[in-house]
């Protein structure tokens, strides 16, 4: 009997080319694309391209009509507010910089699909992720990086536990994006040149801070000081929404010269500004941590480490605190370590585990 897996399927060229690939390997397939946007006007709903757009399903129904597979739409949208869209609010409210696509990954295109999917009686779930999984010697399974350093995802899947990965499938991660292309290409189905989205899918103008202040509303801090390190009041800042860890731009203070945020104070409605130097450490602090290739951190670890999605990563210690955070020694000093960012353990190609970034 076929084992029968459910592909998340985004409209765009990756999650259709699983698709492909995985029914070329014998699989039953069934698609599904996750309805998690919110409210949409019309003009939102052409613009939203994205895995969140509803204008993603026409492309995903027609690839699936191509693959003559089941194609479904399921509603993820109660999910995707509380575990997405609430989260990234509060963070940028508390004056810390979240990463929403690992928040997503983690409690709805896992956690609420694969529940969904296995009541369904599928197997396994599967994405177009760029990443692999591989299960261990000592057991656990592990997010490996993909074959394309220039598309690895597995940044943004470090929190996935051992039952999701255990039941995942990501055929995208034997393959370069061009291989990906050529394949869709070949196979003839109609998003094989569709571009890839960029952008925080529910925020499609890019405008965090405008996102937040409709959805926040009497909650956002309006505008307060910017402060050197020593208390110094330098300037008017627009509110602590607007600004990020390492932020130059957009600053419009009279300094005569480059200079950057260093930490958001949202206790006293603060942002402190200081030099380039200011803003490089050599320790990061982080919390919530998942640990995947392991089980636990019993003893000082050599690793590799990276800050944000696109660090090309560190070699650093971690050790694991008294109260179950870790401490991260970087043996070269790291640029604007941001809190609400993740910072992900790797050891070699495999990722170790990871957390929350707290202090630095």
């Amino acid at each position: 009997m076929k084992q029968k897996v459910v592909v998340g399927m985004s409209g765009g060229v990756d999650s259709s080319v699983a698709a492909f690939l995985l029914k070329e390997q014998g699989y039953d397939v069934i698609g599904v694309t996750m309805q998690i946007w919110q409210e949409e006007e019309e003009e939102q709903k052409e613009a939203n391209g994205g895995c969140c757009g509803l204008s993603a399903v026409d492309d995903a129904r027609r690839v699936a009509e191509k693959l003559d597979i089941p194609y479904y739409v399921m509603n993820f949208k109660k999910e995707f507010k509380c575990h997405v869209i609430d989260y990234f609010v509060e963070e940028y409210l508390q004056g810390r910089t979240p990463n929403p696509c690992i928040a997503c990954n983690r409690y709805v295109k896992w956690e609420s699909l694969l529940k969904r999917s296995l009541t369904i009686g599928a197997d396994y779930i599967a994405t177009g992720h760029y990443a692999r999984i591989d299960q261990l010697p000592n057991g656990r399974f592990a997010i490996r990086n993909s074959v394309t350093a220039a598309k690895d995802q597995t940044y943004a899947l470090y929190n996935l536990t051992q039952e999701q990965l255990s039941h995942t499938l990501m055929p995208v991660g034997d393959y370069t994006k061009e291989e990906i292309r050529k394949i869709a290409e070949d196979a003839g189905l109609p998003v094989a040149h569709k571009p890839d989205s960029q952008e925080i899918c529910f925020v499609p103008d890019n405008d965090y801070a405008a996102f937040i202040d409709r959805e926040a509303g009497a909650r956002v801090p309006g505008p307060g000081n910017f402060v050197s390190t020593d208390g110094t009041i330098l300037g008017t800042h627009k509110g602590i929404t607007h600004y990020t860890v390492g932020q130059r731009k957009g600053l419009d203070l009279p300094m005569g010269r480059r200079v950057f945020v260093t930490e958001i104070r949202p206790e006293t409605n603060e942002v402190v500004i200081g030099e380039n130097e200011d803003v490089f450490t050599s320790t990061v602090l982080c919390d919530r941590v998942n640990y995947m290739a392991i089980p636990d951190l019993t003893e000082a670890r050599r690793v590799k480490a990276k800050i944000r999605y696109n660090h090309s990563g560190e070699y650093c210690m971690i050790e694991k605190q008294a109260d179950g955070k870790v401490l991260c020694t970087f043996e070269k000093p790291v640029r604007a370590s941001t809190p609400g960012q993740a910072v992900v353990f790797y050891d070699g190609e495999h990722v170790l585990g990871g957390g929350t970034i707290a202090l630095s």
